[in-house]
């Protein structure tokens, strides 16, 4: 029998939690034990509080280890914690992680000198606070063999579904995503649910009016010195502002603001995606889905089919 531990601190949250608890328990065949451990017999999440059955001894006999998300990502992990999860590591447990619970993994030092996610919002906290962590923001999860992570919320489920694809095969994956009411791959990243920023300029300054301009005229076909003229200057001073007010060129910025205009139409209309492409100001309808591949994660097509408002 295989044994999945999962860890519960206090302020873990409870969708974290109980995924794993879940997706293993309803593999059919009775493949795995779940036993969910804590460093105290209560835990409080915040909402309400549950009782451990395990202590953190039952992390040195698991095969596989969860590490749900915690509210808190600034929280520090107790020492006693971090030895249990280091011995279990040193004695071949797999270990994931799911949301924020990539920052009780990081703390290990366990994943130094690996690729890593975690929720794309607390992914630059991540990479502040490890900087030895490569940091993808943009993936479902990230598997390095002995030790995985996962991002925000569902992208728990993916991950847990993996692991059950490679420990019994896609058959029994295939099954048990069945029963969780999921598909066992969804196609794309975390990047097709995070908006494309747009750094605004500070009120009142030069490129204010050229960049509501460009954000309300995505449709039209411009060149670096239409905008510069529309700005009045010189192109080699446009660029020099842009980088210094939103860290991007105009052109890129423009590319942006593009994608995220052929997002609204995309969730609130039926229009063929060709049609699209020209009212956000792309060529081809070529160019407009690798532009937009490129920067969601994933097609128009299966965007719509994501996010459409019905």
């Amino acid at each position: 029998m295989h044994i999945v531990v999962v860890l519960a601190l206090d302020k873990v949250i409870p969708f974290d939690l109980a995924t794993p608890i879940e997706v293993f328990s309803r593999v059919p065949g009775e493949r795995y034990e779940v036993r969910v451990c804590a460093p105290s017999a209560t835990v409080d999440t915040g909402t309400f509080t549950l009782q451990a059955r395990w202590g953190l001894e039952a992390l040195l006999d698991a095969d596989t280890i969860i590490l749900p998300g915690c509210a808190d990502t600034a929280m520090v992990v107790p020492d006693n914690v971090l030895d249990h999860l280091r011995k279990a590591a040193a004695g071949g447990a797999r270990i994931a992680s799911i949301c924020t619970g990539t920052f009780i993994f990081a703390a290990t030092g366990l994943l130094d000198g690996l690729r890593a996610t975690t929720h794309w919002i607390a992914a630059d906290a991540l990479a502040a606070r490890h900087p030895e962590i490569t940091v993808d923001p943009d993936v479902l999860y990230v598997d390095n063999g002995q030790f995985l992570t996962s991002a925000g919320a569902a992208a728990g489920l993916d991950l847990c579904l993996h692991l059950i694809r490679r420990d019994h095969g896609s058959a029994v994956a295939a099954d048990a995503a069945r029963l969780s009411v999921m598909p066992l791959e969804r196609e794309g990243g975390q990047a097709q649910f995070i908006v494309p920023s747009q750094p605004p300029a500070p009120r009142g300054s030069a490129l204010e009016p050229l960049l509501r301009w460009m954000q309300e005229n995505t449709d039209v076909d411009v060149t670096l010195a239409d905008l510069a003229a529309r700005g009045g200057m010189s192109v080699r001073t446009l660029n020099r502002r842009f980088r210094e007010q939103t860290g991007s060129t105009p052109l890129q910025w423009l590319l942006r603001a593009r994608i995220r205009r052929a997002q609204h139409l995309l969730e609130a209309g039926d229009e063929p995606v060709e049609v699209i492409a020209g009212r956000v100001g792309f060529g081809s309808p070529t160019a407009f889905r690798d532009r937009f591949k490129r920067v969601v994660g994933t097609s128009p097509q299966s965007y719509r089919a994501t996010f459409r408002r019905r």
